[in-house]
């Protein structure tokens, strides 16, 4: 999205620098400010690593005296001990004392190399150095979504606008991400930010974030390797008794919330490191929507099934093979499978079909689309991956040499 698309909400600014994390030398220290104090939430990894910020963070939300959000690419401050600990806090009070707010103000995220302290003289200067330019612009969140870029090859951001309860009021919710490998399932190995204008309680605007979160980042893999930073953080407009969002304004909130993450998460699957396809599953028919995801799930991770997808190979019968062993226990005569529109496989059966036109289908569009479908229920699923590729092991393999 260009920076004249980007729709920005009131009361909220940004700005990026070169703080020399990383060792490109490229922009990697980002900063979200808030003009007045505001509601937050966040959801986080669930790996038991946990990363400094994201254990500073949990302390934090849901809130509603949020002032700030700093960022830093290069470095992930995982795995660090105490001294990560401290350097996550010390991060919190540079920016608290340009902002004058408490540090328990100001959240913070981290995303790179694992295992390294952060360099503060580096970090603390960056900080003071961009919270002064933070701006409203528009360019000044595109300069902070490729700030936090580790091996995106491009930024992620969004932005949606809303009706209030009165048809008149519009709101707007902007988003940002980052994420291209290391991603899996609760949560994908990714941050995101997102900020709206529209006055929501810190109880509620949790809630709307878990909910969006569950349907959508925690449904986008790339390798299925969850990492130790995931943090997705959104922040609003301080909503008190009265001056909250309700009824149709509130399900309008939530409709744009989900459908910007929704967003964001294809496209980290749609920039997987090495990818050359962004392939959409959706399953359909089961007992419940977590049966639908264990299912698309088991076959997103499958080496087999990615790398047929990378070769423009129609070899369904990994696909069913790897539904098969995810563990629901369903009847083989339930099961049908169509790859870009095209029926392989029916209740059980295989179906006659051009392999030959499928494979130049496959391998001339960038999205490729796996839909599988069960007779248990009404339980169903989209889930987003991408293919694997030489690049992929090239680029992990020579990640931190």
């Amino acid at each position: 999205m260009s920076a004249e698309a980007l729709i920005v909400p009131d009361g909220y600014r940004a700005w990026a620098v070169k703080a020399g994390i990383k060792p490109s030398g490229n922009l990697d220290l980002a900063v979200i400010v808030a003009d007045h104090a505001c509601s937050a939430a966040g959801t986080f990894t669930t790996n038991r690593v946990a990363a400094a910020p994201v254990q500073w963070d949990r302390h934090l939300v849901p809130s509603e005296t949020m002032r700030a959000i700093v960022i830093n690419a290069g470095n992930a401050n995982a795995a660090t001990g105490q001294e990560g600990l401290d350097n996550a806090r010390r991060t919190a009070e540079v920016a608290a004392e340009r902002l004058a707010c408490p540090p328990e103000a100001v959240l913070v995220a981290s995303t790179g190399v694992i295992g390294r302290q952060l360099p503060m003289d580096r970090l603390a200067a960056g900080v003071r150095a961009a919270l002064p330019l933070a701006t409203a612009d528009p360019e000044g969140f595109h300069l902070a979504s490729r700030a936090i870029m580790t091996t995106d090859t491009r930024p992620k951001v969004v932005s949606r606008s809303f009706l209030g309860e009165d048809g008149e009021t519009t709101y707007r919710l902007l988003g940002m991400a980052k994420g291209a490998a290391m991603i899996g399932p609760r949560m994908a190995t990714m941050l995101a930010f997102l900020m709206t204008d529209a006055p929501v309680s810190p109880g509620v605007l949790q809630g709307a974030l878990a909910a969006s979160v569950e349907e959508t980042f925690n449904c986008v893999s790339v390798e299925g390797h969850t990492s130790t930073n995931d943090t997705v953080l959104l922040l609003a407009k301080r909503g008190h008794e009265g001056l909250t969002l309700r009824g149709g304004a509130l399900r309008a909130f939530t409709t744009s919330l989900t459908d910007a993450c929704g967003e964001l998460a294809r496209m980290m699957a749609d920039d997987g490191e090495g990818a050359t396809h962004c392939v959409r599953i959706d399953v359909a028919g089961c007992r419940d929507r977590e049966e639908a995801r264990t299912i698309a799930r088991c076959v997103a991770d499958s080496p087999l099934v990615k790398t047929a997808i990378h070769g423009a190979d129609p070899n369904w019968g990994r696909i069913v093979s790897a539904a098969g062993y995810a563990g629901i226990p369903f009847d083989e005569d339930e099961l049908s499978l169509w790859m870009n529109d095209v029926l392989l496989y029916h209740e059980g059966t295989p179906q006659p079909f051009d392999a030959d036109s499928l494979s130049v289908g496959l391998r001339s569009e960038r999205e490729v689309r796996v839909r599988l479908t069960l007779k248990r229920g009404e339980g169903a699923v989209r889930f987003w991956t991408s293919d694997l590729t030489a690049e992929y092991v090239r680029l992990n393999a020579d990640y931190t040499t």
